[in-house]
């Protein structure tokens, strides 16, 4: 056994585990696991997660601002911190569900959310997009909800492309908490 702990082409940690090295990094990622088990589509109000976040606090849900006829919440899963997503309250799968006031509302909490981001972050750039139908892209087609990715030059790396990983630098928390205090102040 060498000073390191290593016996051959095994090595201990310091729980003096044993194991074999390799190339990779591990980032561990268990908060994934009820996404990736999931299997069933949302089909109505009752198992939609858009519909049950307003039935909650806004810390218990990430909605980092409540409006008349929509909210914007933080997406459970981000491809980037600061990814947000509008939602209407009705439980509508379509764009074109949308009333027209509905529509206002949904156009202007996406300008400022916009807004907000980048006061607190300074992103240099933005993904908008809303997955319409399963075929679409949509991971829950019956409610419509519409992205805010916030971009930065080198935000993207091998990790989604060859180990299916995305890093992500802050938590839901904080970053909840760093929007939904800015939303008020940013015109």
């Amino acid at each position: 056994m060498s000073e390191h702990g290593a016996v051959g082409n095994a090595v201990e940690d310091d729980f003096e585990l044993p194991g074999v090295p390799d190339a990779f990094q591990r980032l561990w990622t268990p908060h994934r696991l009820a996404y990736v088990k999931k299997s069933e589509p949302v089909e109505g109000v009752h198992d939609c997660p858009f519909c049950a976040a307003p039935g909650r606090s806004d810390e218990e849900s990430l909605i980092v601002h409540r409006g008349k006829l929509a909210y914007v919440i933080l997406n459970l899963f981000p491809y980037n911190p600061g990814h947000l997503l509008v939602c209407p309250y009705r439980h509508i799968p379509d764009y074109t569900d949308l009333t027209v006031e509905e529509t206002a509302e949904f156009a202007a909490l996406t300008q400022r959310a916009m807004r907000v981001v980048r006061a607190v972050s300074n992103p240099s750039g933005f993904n908008l997009g809303m997955n319409q139908g399963v075929t679409g892209g949509a991971g829950i087609a019956a409610h419509l909800h519409q992205h805010i990715v916030p971009r930065w030059g080198g935000d993207v790396n091998f990790l989604p492309i060859i180990a299916g990983t995305k890093a992500i630098t802050q938590t839901l928390g904080d970053v909840r908490e760093q929007v939904a205090n800015a939303w008020d102040s940013v015109e």
